[in-house]
């Protein structure tokens, strides 16, 4: 009762504190992750890539500042998502209440599963494909800004297509998405999945894009199966 009554300046005094607390914990995380930047940057090179080149006197720097940035932000997730959650959650039913927290545990693994997926099995192959298509008479120079971007972009594409089970799961459990919707619907779905695959992923090949399509399939049937189970709880309330 007492969130309900808070003020608008009140509810604005804690947005700030929230965001203030959120990013100091991003910025300490970032400066731990500058420390070790040269070892988090040999994770994220694959082979056949072995060296990175910069054009400019202060592109290395920015690059590994950008890098530690999206480590840091990475790091401090856990607490930068119970902020947004103990803000937005006096403006949620109950119901909604409890959607969130029995999805979220849900979200986070899922999109981990995502950057794994991507960082073992696409990441490798896309690369491997990309820098020898030219051929060995052509020589790769890539530029730290351009690669750093091609691999952040990746990972957490993947990561956020993953979350495709949660989305429907809270969809579902709210009742705005209906099991026999998504099955009705399921061959449009899957134009789209291959539309969006093509687009995602940066390599023409067919494989590469299969590799992103074949995990988004299988999450849309796993979502099906997902909304049956949380529907029908949610008519039997």
């Amino acid at each position: 009762m007492a969130d309900k009554q808070m003020s608008l300046v009140e509810h604005l005094d804690e947005l700030r504190r929230r965001i203030l607390v959120s990013a100091v914990a991003v910025i300490v995380c970032a400066c731990v992750a500058f420390l070790k930047i040269q070892a988090i940057l040999d994770l994220l090179i694959f082979p056949p890539v072995d060296h990175l080149a910069f054009f400019s006197p202060t592109e290395a720097f920015f690059e590994y500042c950008k890098l530690a940035f999206f480590t840091g932000l990475f790091i401090a997730s856990p607490l930068v998502l119970y902020q947004v959650w103990a803000f937005v959650s006096a403006g949620l039913t109950q119901k909604e209440r409890r959607v969130v927290v029995f999805a979220l545990p849900f979200s986070v693994t899922l999109f981990l599963g995502g950057v794994v997926f991507c960082y073992f099995f696409v990441l490798p192959w896309s690369l491997r494909f990309l820098v020898d298509f030219a051929g060995p008479q052509v020589y790769p120079i890539l530029s730290i800004s351009k690669y750093l971007s091609f691999v952040i972009m990746m990972l957490l594409s993947f990561g956020i297509v993953f979350e495709l089970p949660v989305v429907v799961m809270i969809l579902s459990k709210l009742g705005i998405v209906t099991p026999s919707f998504l099955s009705r619907n399921r061959k449009f779905a899957i134009v789209a999945i291959f539309i969006a695959a093509a687009v995602i992923t940066p390599t023409p090949d067919a494989f590469t894009q299969c590799l992103m399509a074949v995990p988004m399939l299988f999450l849309y049937e796993l979502s099906i199966w997902i909304s049956k189970i949380v529907y029908k709880k949610g008519d039997k309330r």
